[in-house]
């Protein structure tokens, strides 16, 4: 047994050999070579045909592991190319958040098709379903994460904005169907807050002052830090449309309101961000 594993480590494969040792078919392992993603040790420089060694036996198999989440091939080939842990966190939070809204579609498919194989639907009366409510809160939860993590990368394409700001419209969309008068503030803050972001005052008062007219209108149904953020958004958008008078108004009263939020974690998050804001 050592004997055939010494062998192993010391002789290189036939990509045959090395595919079924992987559980990888040999078309894939091609074009795994093709990408530069799982380069073979050697190729016959007459015949063309891949070998390779027994240190690439565990690529391979992460390779494997990494597809059968469904990641794609650039998103592994990143994950296998750096030992950043933020970076790795990061790809693997986005591929999870995209697989979450996949799968409430996936749902609102599976929800079609049983009227049709109970009978109590035609096929040719089929209609698009309605999001129910909980795929609705999910589009949400997935959306204002992404619209966050966009927002909090440093260098956005013009794409990246473009997306960004159909996020936090579309999360806020979703929540418009199924949340309550503080997730609707709280979409309301968070476009206010992306397009400070993107340096537009307009739009970030727009949604400020709307975050603020729902917290007003529906106080019982907000958390104790809800009005506070409010003002905050207020005061971060007049502050870069360079009304000063008002950002500090609204930043003094959210300063205000800030310490009365009673758990201090939640206090601390609130003063954090009002202390970025320079008027």
């Amino acid at each position: 047994m050592l004997d055939a594993m010494e062998s192993l480590q010391t002789e290189l494969m036939s990509i045959g050999r090395f595919a079924r040792l992987t559980g990888l078919t040999v078309k894939a392992l091609r074009h795994y070579d093709e990408l530069g993603l799982l380069r073979p040790a050697s190729v016959d420089p007459e015949t063309g045909y891949r070998s390779y060694g027994a240190e690439q036996v565990r690529r391979a198999e992460t390779i494997r592991s990494l597809r059968r989440l469904e990641l794609p091939l650039d998103e592994v080939a990143t994950l296998l190319a750096t030992d950043d842990p933020a970076l790795l966190r990061s790809v693997l939070v986005d591929h999870q958040r995209r697989t979450a809204t996949r799968s409430a579609e996936l749902k609102i498919v599976l929800q079609g098709l049983q009227p049709l194989i109970d009978g109590k639907e035609s096929v040719m009366d089929t209609k698009a379903e309605t999001l129910d409510r909980e795929a609705h809160r999910q589009l949400g939860v997935d959306l204002f994460n992404k619209t966050w993590t966009l927002m909090e990368k440093e260098a956005r394409t013009p794409e990246e904005d473009d997306e960004m700001i159909h996020c936090a419209h579309a999360s806020a969309y979703h929540w418009l169907h199924a949340g309550t008068a503080a997730n609707r503030a709280r979409s309301e803050w968070q476009c206010s807050r992306m397009y400070t972001v993107l340096g537009r005052p307009s739009p970030a008062l727009d949604h400020a002052r709307r975050c603020l007219e729902i917290c007003e209108s529906e106080p019982d149904t907000m958390a104790d830090w809800d009005l506070p953020f409010a003002h905050e958004a207020l005061a971060r958008a007049h502050a870069l449309a360079g009304e000063r008078s008002e950002a500090e108004r609204h930043l003094a009263r959210a300063r205000e309101l800030a310490a009365a939020v009673t758990d201090e974690d939640d206090r601390a998050q609130v003063e954090s961000d009002l202390a970025t804001i320079v008027t």
